[in-house]
C-alpha cells in the first residue's frame, strides 16, 4: 500500500513539472522584464496672460501644438490676470504667466496656494513724449501731468519719482485715467497726452503709428540708478503648490523645456514673432518681433530668483502695500528645487 501511493505521489509531481514546462513553452509566464514601458506625460492646465509676459512661452506652445512637448498642455491666454487668479484659486488652473506683484497678492489672499516657479520679465517701461516736448531726466517731469496705465507701472513710476526727489500729487501728476496699456497708447498716438509711460510691445506700436513720438527715459536704467541693478521684475510663472507637490517631475520637465522656449525668443525673434501671433499672445507677430530686444525676456529661478523678487517686493510693499498683499512674501512663495 505505501509502495502505491508513493508511486502515485510521484507520478502527480512528474504531470505538475511537465504541464509547468509546456505553459512556459507556450509563453504563458511571460517574464516581467519584457514588458514595454510606457511613459505617461502629466496633464498641465496653463494660463497665459496676453502680451510681454507671455512671449517667452510661445516657442513651448507651438511644440505643444506638435505633440513633442514632455508634458501634455492645455493652454490658454487671458487678457485680465484676475481672471487667472482666479481660475488658480479654484483650482481649474496648474501654473500659469503672471505679473509678479499678481503673485504676491494671491499668495497674501490664499497662504501657500501658489509658488513662483521663475521670473521670465524684467523692466519693459519707457516713458514717451509726444512733439515738442523734451524730458532727458526724472527732475524734468517736475510740474508735469504723466500719464500711466494702473497697477505696476503707475507704482513703479512713484517709487522713481520719490528717489528724484519728486512727490506724487504735489510735484508731478500721475494719471490712471488711462488704466490699460493700450487705451493709453491710442491717446497718445491721437495727440491727447503728451507724456506717457508704455510698456513694450506698445511703444513699438506708438511709435510705428505717429513718426512724432520719442522715448525719452528707460524706466528699467532709471530703476538701477535707484536700488539695486537688475532687481525690477515685472513678469513671473506662478504653479499650484498642491500640483508641484503631486508632480514634481512635470515641473522641472517645464523649467528645462520653458528655459529652452525663452533662449529661442531671444535669439530668433522674426521666427519667435510669428509663433507668438500664431499661438494667440499677441495679435501682431512682426511688431513683437520687433519689440523683442526691448522687453528684457529672462529665465530666473532658484535663489537668484528669491533674491531678487524680494528686493522688488520691498520696494513695490513701500510705495503700495495692498500691491504685493500687505506684507512681503515670505519663503513659502518661492519654489526651490530639491537636485
Amino acid at each position: 500500500m505505501k509502495i502505491r501511493i508513493l508511486s502515485l505521489i510521484l507520478t502527480l509531481c512528474l504531470m505538475l513539472s511537465f504541464g509547468a514546462l509546456l505553459s512556459s513553452c507556450n509563453g504563458n509566464d511571460t517574464p516581467a522584464e519584457t514588458t514595454p514601458n510606457t511613459t505617461t506625460k502629466t496633464n498641465v492646465n496653463f494660463m497665459v496672460l496676453n502680451g510681454t509676459t507671455g512671449f517667452g512661452i510661445a516657442p513651448l506652445m507651438d511644440k505643444n501644438a506638435k505633440g513633442e512637448a514632455s508634458n501634455n498642455y492645455s493652454f490658454s491666454v487671458e487678457t485680465d490676470a484676475s481672471n487667472i487668479t482666479a481660475a488658480l484659486i479654484n483650482g481649474s488652473v496648474d501654473m500659469a504667466a503672471l505679473p509678479t506683484n499678481a503673485a504676491a497678492a494671491l499668495n497674501a489672499k490664499k497662504p501657500g496656494s501658489v509658488q513662483v516657479v521663475a521670473v521670465n520679465t524684467l523692466g519693459v517701461l519707457y516713458l514717451m513724449t509726444g512733439e515738442g516736448v523734451s524730458i532727458t531726466s526724472m527732475e524734468d517731469l517736475r510740474g508735469k501731468t504723466v500719464y500711466c496705465p494702473a497697477q505696476n507701472p503707475s507704482f513703479i513710476l512713484t517709487y522713481l519719482c520719490k528717489q528724484n526727489g519728486l512727490e506724487p500729487g504735489t510735484d508731478v501728476t500721475i494719471d490712471t485715467t488711462y488704466a490699460q496699456p493700450a487705451d493709453l497708447r491710442t491717446a497718445l498716438v491721437a495727440g491727447e497726452v503728451d507724456i506717457a509711460v508704455l510698456p513694450e510691445p506698445m511703444v513699438t506700436i506708438a511709435k510705428s503709428s505717429n513718426d512724432k513720438l520719442a522715448v525719452a527715459l528707460d524706466l528699467t536704467a532709471e530703476w538701477d540708478k535707484c536700488t539695486t541693478p537688475g532687481s525690477l521684475a515685472q513678469g513671473c510663472i506662478v504653479v499650484r503648490t498642491a500640483f508641484a507637490n503631486e508632480h514634481p517631475d512635470a515641473v522641472k520637465s517645464f523649467l528645462t523645456e520653458y528655459e529652452t522656449s525663452i533662449n529661442f525668443v531671444k535669439e530668433n525673434p522674426t521666427e519667435a514673432g510669428a509663433m507668438i501671433e500664431t499661438q494667440g499672445v499677441f495679435a501682431k507677430g512682426a511688431v513683437a518681433a520687433k519689440a523683442i530686444p526691448g522687453c528684457n525676456i529672462c529665465f530666473l529661478t532658484g535663489n537668484d530668483m528669491k533674491t531678487m523678487l524680494t528686493q522688488f517686493y520691498t520696494v513695490l510693499h513701500g510705495v503700495a502695500p495692498a500691491s504685493v498683499g500687505n506684507a512681503i512674501p515670505g519663503d513659502d512663495l518661492y519654489y526651490i528645487a530639491v537636485e
